[in-house]
């Protein structure tokens, strides 16, 4: 029998393998950072959703290009190049710093030697990789569940993307925050963003928030709020926004500035993609009325009949 779409997913039953795992996807994503020119908003610094996990997508190197693919249902690590070479490390047990010094000989070996820098962000306390003995968990049927609910949320998001005409990101994967996230902007400059976020410049931020947006996606969870949610968000917050009505099960967690849906409740729900769209149109409605968006302008709506996410003719 096929596996569900949304699996169980609790915190509790996962949390040490979560954490290697946000830590491992942090070494492959500052590989990419190193080497992948700048692009606006931190864009370039995200992994992609696969239907086997996550990819850096071609990062540059000299005449060819290579990849690094995470595979969550053989659990490999694959570094492939446009010139045919491959090179496979095993997705096991093993320590953080084990991990990193793995992956730096097998780019070596390629002719990819890179240096990274080598303390994760946006975590407290962080512990530089190539020291870490300490996280080292990897059950391989938590990962394939976590692929899963990935996946499918990846699905939503996507369709959810394709209701919009403005500018709006691709549904990617942050690994510094280990979540996935697609952002709606409204095209007008946004204040100075605060910063603040553990161990990351600030300027990163205030360059990431430089436009309003409104952004939404999903978390597997974490140590600060341990459970698996889809979220929604916006920045500048808008007066209002957080008392906007929303559907059943969605709450305004006022800690984190953001609209949450629990994604246990969504899983256990008649129709788990519709229940997630409604929390996301919500959301951004929401959002777009607050701060008076030109809707007109930025959503399919304004098209007349064109349907959603159909080109007009």
């Amino acid at each position: 029998m096929p596996a569900s779409a949304w699996p169980e997913l609790r915190w509790d039953d996962w949390k040490d393998t979560c954490t290697t795992l946000h830590l491992y996807t942090q070494i492959v994503g500052k590989v990419r950072v190193a080497r992948t020119p700048w692009v606006n908003h931190s864009w370039h610094v995200a992994l992609h959703p696969t239907p086997r996990g996550l990819t850096t997508t071609p990062i540059p190197d000299g005449q060819r290009t290579f990849a690094i693919d995470l595979d969550f249902i053989d659990h490999q690590l694959n570094v492939l190049t446009s010139d045919g070479a491959v090179a496979e490390m095993e997705l096991v047990p093993r320590s953080v710093a084990e991990f990193h010094a793995r992956l730096m000989t097998l780019l070596d070996g390629m002719g990819l030697t890179t240096r990274i820098h080598g303390t994760p962000n946006e975590i407290p306390d962080p512990i530089p990789f190539a020291e870490d003995e300490v996280h080292g968990a990897y059950d391989a049927q938590a990962v394939a569940r976590f692929h899963r609910a990935l996946d499918s949320a990846t699905r939503v998001l996507e369709d959810f993307r394709a209701r919009f005409l403005g500018k709006v990101s691709p549904v990617h994967f942050f690994w510094g925050s280990f979540d996935l996230a697609v952002t709606r902007f409204s095209g007008r400059r946004a204040p100075a963003h605060p910063g603040g976020i553990p161990h990351l410049p600030d300027a990163v931020t205030r360059e990431s928030y430089s436009h309003e947006v409104s952004s939404a996606g999903w978390w597997p969870g974490g140590a600060m709020l341990p459970e698996a949610i889809f979220y929604s968000y916006a920045y500048p917050t808008p007066a209002g926004f957080a008392e906007a009505a929303m559907p059943d099960g969605a709450r305004w967690l006022p800690e984190l500035g953001e609209f949450i849906l629990p994604y246990e409740n969504v899983r256990t729900s008649a129709d788990p993609d519709a229940s997630i769209l409604s929390f996301l149109e919500a959301t951004y409605a929401a959002a777009a009325e607050a701060a008076q968006w030109d809707r007109d302008a930025l959503e399919w709506s304004g098209r007349g009949a064109t349907p959603i996410g159909v080109p007009p003719s």
